[in-house]
């Protein structure tokens, strides 16, 4: 969705009424928004979905029609900037109600100066009310507190707890151009704050994001960025030169950059079937200067890419809830519906079985989501296993039998889960 340039609040409501109203991803409703402000209103919004909504439908007498759907989005930016980025009470009523003309919509102004006003007055009321609600105070849908709470009955808090965090900007040193302390020293001698990730050893956390051309060597490959616990996917893959490597569902091409890092000469096909995503991949190739086949194609149709093929390793990033990630994608939370989760664990099982038939023997398929839900991670792979006879799961540090969970912000990370499936 392309906002022309103009007030961050009005861009901001459009946007947020693009993923609510609308179902488009947040990463495409930004697309072409690199205005900072808009950026953290719309993120900061869906983060907190949850509790906003809830304020909006105890301070709107009646409900606004569909095509008034943007006003209640710009009510919820003016709500969230009151109460999570602290905005003194009446720059963020001034501002947000001054926003309006950007939608063409003065006749509502009085609405909404109204609506901000009265929660200015109310608010101790009304969030004493809205807090006894399990999706306000944990900011969840109420379906997702359940799976999660069922998955994980020890730490489901905590998850929920980290999912709302903003997640930390984590770096890849290429270790072709030179070692991670090299590199740390390099951002060091430019005052910039960073530290490294004990488990990842090609992953570097910064204390503050930045601008990425900022970054020294980022224009000429010496580092990406990408998750810790992404990052783990090549390691875990564990390639050696001159291999043949599948990348299943590559885009936008993190792990397929760090896999043809991780070796030499390695024959690499990266498949994904959204040909706009996979301009993603090559543009990153072209960055790092590695060459990979890419391929528009569905990964589940492997005659289409690798039909007398056999490969030495296949990393499969199964489709998924994308559970783990919230905190770097909050409209998850709104967009996920409970009935997706049967559907992508019968799309994951499917895809495992014709990857499977691409593997040589003796060869490793890494399974991975990013999903924390038992039912796409381990479930999936026992299930796999039933259904296989020639399959030995290899051990991996700090794992379950089948696989390993990571939780998310453990070790700075997102929520993933691998499994190491040797033929």
């Amino acid at each position: 969705m392309t906002q022309k340039k103009g007030n961050a609040r009005t861009n901001a409501a459009k946007i947020l009424q693009a993923v609510i109203y609308k179902g488009e991803s947040l990463s495409a409703a930004l697309l072409n928004e690199e205005d900072s402000l808009t950026r953290d209103l719309c993120y900061g919004s869906l983060r907190w979905h949850e509790p906003l909504s809830a304020l909006i439908n105890e301070l709107l007498s009646k409900k606004l029609k569909p095509k008034d759907k943007d006003i209640e989005c710009l009510i919820r930016v003016g709500l969230y900037q009151i109460i999570y980025q602290k905005t003194p009470d009446h720059a963020a009523v001034g501002e947000t109600v001054s926003a309006l003309k950007g939608l063409k919509k003065a006749w509502a102004k009085k609405l909404v100066n109204a609506v901000l006003r009265n929660y200015l007055r109310e608010q101790e009321n009304l969030q004493e009310e809205i807090q006894k609600r399990q999706v306000v105070k944990y900011a969840f849908p109420l379906w997702l507190i359940h799976e999660i709470k069922q998955a994980w009955p020890d730490n489901w808090e905590d998850i929920l707890t980290e999912s709302n965090q903003r997640a930390p900007m984590t770096l890849r040193v290429n270790l072709k151009h030179q070692t991670r302390e090299q590199y740390m020293q390099t951002l060091e001698a430019e005052n910039i704050q960073a530290q490294v990730l004990d488990e990842v050893d090609t992953a570097i956390k910064l204390e503050n994001p930045i601008n990425v051309f900022d970054l020294p060597g980022f224009a000429q490959g010496a580092v990406s960025v990408q998750d810790g616990a992404a990052q783990l996917a090549s390691i875990l893959l564990d390639c050696k030169d001159g291999m043949s490597v599948l990348d299943a569902c590559a885009a936008p091409g993190g792990k397929t950059g760090h896999i043809l890092e991780s070796a030499k000469n390695l024959d690499v096909i990266a498949v994904d079937y959204s040909e706009t995503r996979l301009k993603r991949v090559t543009q990153n190739l072209e960055r790092i200067k590695l060459d990979a086949t890419v391929i528009t194609a569905d990964a589940l149709d492997t005659d289409q890419y690798a039909q007398d093929k056999l490969f030495d390793r296949i990393l499969f990033d199964a489709p998924c809830s994308a559970t783990g990630v919230i905190r770097r994608h909050p409209d998850i939370k709104v967009l996920r519906r409970q009935s997706d989760i049967i559907e992508l664990q019968q799309l994951q099982s499917k895809m495992l079985d014709a990857l499977w038939e691409k593997l040589k023997p003796e060869g490793i398929l890494l399974y991975a989501t990013c999903s924390i839900l038992s039912q796409e991670n381990e479930q999936q792979i026992k299930a796999f296993i039933e259904r296989h006879n020639n399959v030995k799961v290899l051990p991996i540090d700090g794992a379950q039998a089948l696989g390993r969970q990571v939780f998310p912000g453990e070790g700075s990370m997102d929520g993933f889960y691998f499994s190491k499936l040797q033929k």
